[in-house]
């Protein structure tokens, strides 16, 4: 990793695209800090931190901490992550949207053309919603005190700014796919995640390596912290890096006066096919009925503790919570084959193979292939879910034995390595054209 950053750094158009895209991270990150015009600053905290470690620790979490501090870049780039993801469900629901992703370059820029639209719907519906719930809590002060008008005006410039800061994260996002070294997005979600590390991190080495009782006691637990860490860490790369290559070979053809084909090639399919999608679908329908419940009452109903992570694998009384997190696994598992159904189609790759001459040794095209396919996307499924349900549990499990309310977790490390591992084959594929160029003009 580190030799391909010097090898980049060393080419100039690659080093700028590296400073554009930094120069671009570090105005996401100033934005998280500039808070709400209108908003009462005692009462942002006290507000805030009653979410902290229940149905808005993720959600935080992938907002760098700007939902915390109530910023202009409050929603961030949530509106635009959830509208990519029921984008990509209407194009399998949807037969228009589906042949308009099949048409190339110009359908798939209509598609992010929708997308964003559906961003921007979503920024103002959720800022509306967080602006009207917070208001009645206080956060723009003491509503007896305004008028109608004023307490509506604070209200009104609220949503403003929290959906137009919603979009321009999102427009920051993909000046960096076009100036910048790209995957835009998620490397705003990453570095939004990685800012809350070093929080993070000193409040555990403060619970258990400060108060440790004497220096071995806080040896121990700054031990246990760092080879925790590299655990999951070493988990993730595993889970990611992990595929099942699947043969195919190509029958001869005779082509003109040549025989053409007679190659051997393999049908990649990832370990985790679907990536942190399974969690996020089980986190958001959890979260859902919390946040709307916290608006309502302003309180906790006890149903609620059931839904809420932070309450999971507790002692004592409190055990009876862990059902929620029972739940949530067969919930994991089955997103991860629903998602995989969605976006890899057995049927239509072992057509496209027979239509190419191509075959996997051993199985008869068509009919066989399909389901030879769907066999081994059954298993290798599976075994991504139980793997992704490991890495996503240890923290959960860790914070309900310890007491410990995390804004990281498994599914951030998914997407920190994750996005990490991308953006380095990016920056390779960068240096690969630049040398087939630098071949080509000489």
């Amino acid at each position: 990793m580190l030799k391909t950053l010097r090898d980049a750094l060393k080419v100039q158009e690659i080093r700028k695209r590296l400073l554009y895209t930094f120069f671009i991270l570090v105005i996401v990150r100033i934005g998280c800090q500039v808070p709400i015009p209108g908003t009462d600053s005692s009462v942002i905290k006290e507000l805030t931190t009653q979410f902290a470690g229940g149905a808005f620790s993720f959600f935080d979490a992938m907002t760098g901490g700007s939902f915390e501090n109530m910023s202009l870049f409050a929603l961030n780039i949530t509106p635009y992550i959830t509208a990519s993801i029921i984008m990509q469900l209407l194009t399998i629901a949807i037969p228009a949207l589906e042949e308009m992703q099949k048409d190339g370059e110009e359908g798939r820029k209509k598609i992010a053309e929708f997308t964003r639209y559906m961003t921007i719907v979503l920024a103002l519906i959720e800022s509306i919603a967080m602006a009207i719930g917070f208001g009645s809590q206080g956060l723009f002060g003491n509503k007896t005190s305004m008028s109608t008008a004023e307490y509506v005006w604070v209200i009104a410039v609220a949503v403003i700014t929290m959906t137009a800061g919603s979009s321009l994260v999102m427009w920051l996002g993909e000046t960096v796919n076009e100036k910048g070294i790209g995957n835009g997005i998620s490397i705003v979600l990453l570095i939004n995640i990685v800012a809350r590390i070093p929080n993070d991190f000193a409040s555990l080495f403060d619970k258990y390596v400060m108060n440790g009782s004497s220096v071995g006691a806080k040896g121990l637990g700054a031990i246990l912290i760092v080879v925790a860490t590299l655990v999951i860490i070493a988990l993730v790369v595993i889970l990611q890096g992990g595929e099942r290559r699947i043969p195919v070979q190509y029958a001869k053809k005779m082509q003109g006066r040549k025989m053409v084909g007679g190659q051997s090639s393999h049908i990649p399919l990832k370990v985790n096919t679907a990536g942190v999608i399974p969690i996020i679908f089980a986190q958001s329908i959890f979260q859902f009925p919390v946040v709307i419940a916290r608006f309502i009452t302003g309180g906790t109903p006890e149903w609620t503790k059931y839904i809420t992570s932070s309450y999971w694998c507790k002692g004592g009384s409190d055990i009876k919570y862990s059902i929620g997190f029972i739940v949530y696994i067969v919930m994991v598992i089955g997103f991860a084959y629903f998602y995989t159904s969605i976006t890899f189609n057995p049927m239509e790759v072992a057509d496209n193979m027979k239509k190419q001459g191509g075959f996997i040794p051993g199985i008869r095209p068509g009919k066989p292939t399909t389901d030879y396919l769907n066999t081994m996307l059954n298993y290798i499924v599976f075994i991504g879910a139980v793997g992704l349900l490991i890495v996503a549990a240890i923290p959960i499990v860790f914070s309900g034995i310890t007491g410990s309310n995390l804004s990281i977790g498994g599914t951030s490390m998914i997407i920190i390595v994750g996005v990490v591992l991308e953006t380095l084959k990016q920056i390779e594929s960068m240096m690969v054209v630049r040398n087939y160029k630098g071949f080509l003009t000489e």
